[in-house]
């Protein structure tokens, strides 16, 4: 059964960075495609980037696109989300997700059937 654990959300200044870790397990990594998704209070689930471990194709939302960067580390069967130039309006629980199928849908949460408990993530302006 897949698992993910996400990790390394907390309270940073506007301007600041965190990097968030999602550990996988139950399966075999290079196999599925690795998301972040991000929900504030009243709001949607809202894609923030995606990575196919496959061919280490990554995508990003264009609201975090330049500031935050996806990547994996093989040996430890973890995806990082690295998040700069932090701001306000990034403040959210922040969700890992994966899934085995259509790699070429990656922004949609319906695209994933395995999702971590999340982690929270507050900007201070």
């Amino acid at each position: 059964q897949e698992q993910l654990v996400e990790s390394g959300g907390g309270l940073v200044q506007a301007g600041g960075s965190l990097r968030l870790s999602c550990e996988f397990s139950g399966g075999t990594f290079s196999h599925y495609k690795m998301g972040w998704f991000r929900q504030a209070p009243g709001k949607e689930r809202e894609f923030v980037s995606a990575i196919i471990l496959r061919s280490h194709s990554t995508y990003y939302a264009d609201s975090v696109k330049g500031r935050f960067t996806i990547s994996r580390d093989n040996a430890k069967n973890t995806v990082y989300l690295q998040m700069n130039s932090l701001k306000p309006e990034d403040t959210a629980i922040y969700l890992c997700a994966a899934d085995r199928g259509r790699f070429y849908a990656y922004s949609s949460p319906s695209e994933y059937d395995y999702w971590g408990q999340g982690t929270q993530v507050t900007v201070s302006s």
